[in-house]
């Protein structure tokens, strides 16, 4: 190859680069990367660029981006595959923390999600959600997880399907759950010491009534949650309250003193 076909080709090269750095700054992230808000009440916020931004119904979160949800905060997403996952109150999670590895869904570090992991034809799915204790592998299941904000305890409930969990800080045996189980990871202490509650069901039965009177009361019309509309900041000033009524008529005179 000659000097000035190596120069041309390397010019080509270079042009080409150019324009896929230049097409990725100006085009948006593709949808199918995202996470769509198809439910929400109370405070939940997204962090852009270390800001929280509200999030409403319609909203979408890109990879990387952090959920946070307040004391009355919960919100359904849905990605591309029909997969959902729900957040709860008092949680704070990274969606899609990983962009290079799709199989890493959410990183949860702390409060509790609800994630339904839908097949493809009835074929497996697989996908991983992370704890700062934890490492969950599914293919296509419906399991809860929970994270204490203490010692960060990891809780793992599989409600459908099977879930394969393995500790994130101490590497080794694999645990499998099936529908009804679950088991608690602990920071502290090896997997193989973590026992396999079978009970889990019922527990999960009265978890869901909690969830649903917690969804009845946040949607109800004394409620000051979050229903659709454009974003804006979280923690906005709230509206100012109504004027005062007229002040109350001032007291009769005292009768004049008697002669």
């Amino acid at each position: 190859m000659t000097l000035w076909v190596r120069r041309a080709y390397l010019v080509v090269l270079l042009s080409a680069v150019a324009t896929v750095m230049c097409s990725a700054q100006i085009l948006p992230l593709s949808s199918d990367a995202a996470a769509k808000v198809i439910s929400l009440n109370g405070d939940v916020s997204a962090l852009r660029d270390s800001i929280p931004w509200a999030l409403n119904v319609g909203d979408e979160v890109q990879t990387r981006q952090v959920i946070i949800t307040g004391p009355d905060g919960y919100a359904k997403f849905q990605v591309s595959d029909g997969s959902t996952f729900e957040v709860y109150p008092n949680s704070n999670i990274i969606f899609r923390k990983n962009p290079g590895n799709w199989r890493d869904l959410l990183d949860v570090l702390v409060g509790r999600v609800k994630i339904h992991i839908q097949r493809w034809g009835g074929q497996p799915n697989n996908n991983r959600i992370l704890t700062p204790t934890a490492v969950i592998s599914v293919r296509g299941t419906t399991f809860d997880v929970g994270v204490d904000d203490d010692d960060e305890t990891t809780i793992v409930s599989v409600e459908e399907g099977v879930v394969d969990v393995r500790h994130a800080l101490r590497p080794g045996q694999t645990r499998t759950l099936n529908a009804g189980e679950s088991i608690h990871i602990y920071k502290d202490q090896p997997l193989a010491q973590s026992t396999v509650d079978k009970g889990a069901v019922v527990r999960r039965v009265l978890q869901g009534l909690r969830d649903a009177a917690f969804t009845a009361a946040t949607r109800s019309p004394g409620h000051a949650g979050t229903s659709g509309g454009g974003g804006g900041l979280s923690g906005q000033t709230p509206s100012p309250a109504p004027p005062p009524g007229p002040p109350p008529p001032s007291p009769a005179p005292p009768p004049p003193p008697p002669n």
